[in-house]
């Protein structure tokens, strides 16, 4: 499976990513399919902030790449996926989250009062 995702480069405490196609199992920093762009967090200058090559990012969502969650909101900023839905998707995943804390929680709290106490 293809995956859209960030490959950090840049120095210490200033990082610069590359937007790239790569397989799912490659780590981070490894080979990469095909470059798509780049991303520098920390430019001053929004026109400089972000260069994105939208044809072929558009080319490997269509044949089914999958883009990780912080390059998909890169991608509804600019417009390339449907920025509701995506706001969708990560607030089910958060609630999915907060609820499992709580039924977490709750087990070991029940666990505790279960628990008898020692002498």
């Amino acid at each position: 499976m293809v995956r859209i995702r960030l490959k950090r480069m840049g120095r210490k405490h200033r990082p610069f990513y590359r937007l790239n196609a790569v397989e799912k199992k490659t780590p981070r920093d490894g080979k990469v399919i095909e470059a798509l762009g780049w991303y520098d967090p920390l430019a001053t200058d929004p026109a400089k902030t972000l260069s994105i090559n939208e044809d072929r990012v558009r080319h490997w969502l269509a044949v089914g790449a999958q883009p990780s969650d912080t390059v998909n909101d890169i991608l509804a900023k600019r417009g390339l996926i449907d920025a509701a839905k995506w706001n969708a998707v990560r607030a089910s995943r958060i609630k999915r989250k907060v609820e499992k804390m709580n039924a977490d929680k709750a087990a070991a709290a029940a666990a505790t009062e279960a628990k008898p106490e020692s002498a």
